[in-house]
C-alpha cells in the first residue's frame, strides 16, 4: 500500500477513518471483482483519492456504499465499502500505472527481475495489468492512453536529464497523469465545471508525488547507485522544499474553485495530510507522543545531527511558525518545526547512522506484501517494514490511543 497521503486514524476521527477505509476496501474489492485476487497487490493510499474525490462531488449519495463481507485486512469484520464509478476509476488508475512500475523495474533489471525467465513472467503480468485496467478505464470513459504516454516519455525524459535540467521538466509526465485522472473525476461525478481547477489541483499533487518518492529515496539511491532526479539534476533539497511548499499551497487554492457536495474527507487528505506528508518526507513533522514514546511521553525535538537543538527551530526557520501554507502550524512552538527528528542521528549522544537498506526485489517484495496481509501486519501494526521500499510504515488500521498528543493541527474555517 504505497503512496505519499498515509493518515493516522487518530488524526481523521472515526467518522473520516470510517470513510477513508471504505474507500481504501472499495478501490481493494474493485480490483478483486474486475480483475482478480493476484490484482489486490496494486491497491495503495494514494489511488482511492480518486474514489474520495468522486463521491465528495456526488449529488446522490444511494448506491455508493455496499456491505462487504469479512476480510483478514479488517480482522474478520463486515465493513461499508466504496463501489460505483469511481473506486473503479481508482482500480484502472493503480492498474496502469502499476503496470508501468513493473515495466520499468524489468528495464533496470532490479534483484530477480534481472533473470530472463522471472522478467518473462513479470513483463506478462504488467501486461495483462495495463489491458484490464485500459478495459475498465474504458468502461468509466476514462482513456489510459494519456497514463500510457505519459509513462513512456518519463523514460526517455530521464536519459536526457542531466545537472542544470530543471526539476519540473522530469516531473511533468507524471504531473500530466495524475491531472488527467482527477479532472475525470468531475465527469463521473455529473460536475463538468469542476474539471479544470480538479486537473490543477492533480497536476500539482503528481509534482508532489514524483518530489517526495525522490526526496525519500535519495539517500537509498546513492547507496545502490539507481537514477534518482534530484541528484541527476542537481536539484537542492532547499528547492525540492520549496516547490513541494508552492505544490501543496496550489492544491489548497484549486480546490477552493471545486464544487462539492461533501468536502471533509477529500479536504483533510488534500490539504492538511498533504502537508503533512510533505513534513514526513523532509523530516520536519512534529513526533507524536503515541508512535515515538519517550520516557515523558513525547521526544525531545532534536536538531539534524541529534541532540544539539536546531537552530532553525521557530523564528528563524521559513517553514516554521511563519509559513504561509501552513494553515496555523502543528509543531510545539507554532509551526513545522524545524529540520529535526528526522533519520540523521549519529552526533551529540544520538544513534549513529545506519546504512540504508535497499529495495526489495519485485517478486520479493510480493512474497513480503501476502506476509504482511496474512499476519495482518498491514492494518494492525503501529509500524512495519514496506515490502517494496523496506520504508517504515504504519498499520492503516490499528488501534490508536492518543489522548493528549498536540500533534494534530487546527484548520481555519473548516
Amino acid at each position: 500500500m504505497f503512496g505519499i497521503v498515509r493518515p493516522c486514524r487518530h488524526r481523521l476521527g472515526e467518522k473520516l477513518a470510517g470513510q477513508w477505509m471504505a474507500h481504501l476496501c472499495g478501490l481493494c474489492l474493485s480490483l478483486r471483482g474486475d480483475h482478480g485476487q493476484f490484482a489486490r497487490i496494486v491497491t495503495n493510499y494514494d489511488g482511492l483519492l480518486i474514489s474520495v474525490l468522486t463521491e465528495a462531488q456526488a449529488e446522490q449519495t444511494s448506491g455508493l456504499r455496499r456491505t462487504a463481507g469479512p476480510c483478514a485486512l479488517r480482522g474478520m469484520r463486515t465493513a461499508s465499502v466504496a463501489q460505483g464509478e469511481g473506486a473503479r476509476l481508482a482500480a484502472a488508475v493503480s492498474l496502469v500505472l502499476a503496470s508501468a512500475k513493473v515495466r520499468d523495474h524489468v528495464a533496470d533489471g532490479d534483484g530477480l527481475l534481472a533473470r530472463k525467465p522471472v522478467a518473462l513472467a513479470a513483463r506478462r503480468v504488467a501486461a495483462g495489468w495495463g489491458a484490464a485496467g485500459a478495459r475498465t478505464g474504458s468502461a468509466v470513459g476514462f482513456d489510459t492512453a494519456v497514463l500510457v504516454d505519459a509513462v513512456d516519455r518519463q523514460v526517455g525524459i530521464e536519459a536526457l536529464a542531466g545537472p542544470g535540467t530543471p526539476i519540473l521538466a522530469v516531473t511533468e509526465p507524471t504531473e500530466t497523469a495524475t491531472a488527467a485522472a482527477f479532472a475525470h473525476t468531475a465527469i463521473l461525478a455529473g460536475r463538468p465545471h469542476n474539471a479544470g481547477p480538479l486537473a490543477e489541483a492533480g497536476r500539482l499533487f503528481g509534482r508532489l508525488a514524483h518530489l517526495l518518492d525522490a526526496v525519500e529515496d535519495r539517500a537509498a539511491d546513492a547507496a545502490s547507485g539507481a537514477w534518482n532526479p534530484l541528484t541527476a539534476t542537481g536539484t537542492s533539497l532547499a528547492e525540492a522544499r520549496r516547490l513541494a511548499d508552492d505544490a501543496v499551497h496550489g492544491v489548497r487554492l484549486a480546490l477552493r474553485e471545486v464544487e462539492f457536495t461533501d468536502a471533509s474527507l477529500a479536504h483533510l487528505l488534500l490539504v492538511h495530510e498533504l502537508r503533512r506528508s510533505v513534513d514526513r518526507a523532509f523530516g520536519t513533522v512534529p513526533m507524536c507522543a503515541s508512535h515515538q514514546p519517550g520516557p515523558y511521553g513525547q521526544q525531545p525535538q532534536q536538531g539534524p545531527y541529534g541532540a544539539p537543538p536546531n537552530p532553525y527551530a521557530g523564528g528563524g526557520n521559513p517553514y516554521a511558525g511563519g509559513n504561509p501554507y501552513a494553515g496555523g502550524g502543528s509543531a510545539p512552538g507554532g509551526g513545522a518545526g524545524g529540520f529535526g527528528g528526522g533519520d540523521f542521528g549519529g552526533f551529540g549522544g544520538g544513534p549513529a547512522p545506519q546504512p540504508p537498506k535497499g529495495r526489495r526485489g519485485f517478486w520479493a517484495g510480493c512474497g513480503m506484501f501476502w506476509l504482511l496481509c496474512c499476519t495482518c501486519k498491514l492494518c494492525c501494526a503501529k509500524e512495519y517494514e514496506g515490502p517494496w521500499s523496506r520504508k517504515k510504515r504504519e498499520g492503516c488500521c490499528r488501534d490508536c490511543d492518543c489522548d493528549g498528543c498536540d500533534c494534530c493541527c487546527p484548520c481555519d474555517g473548516c
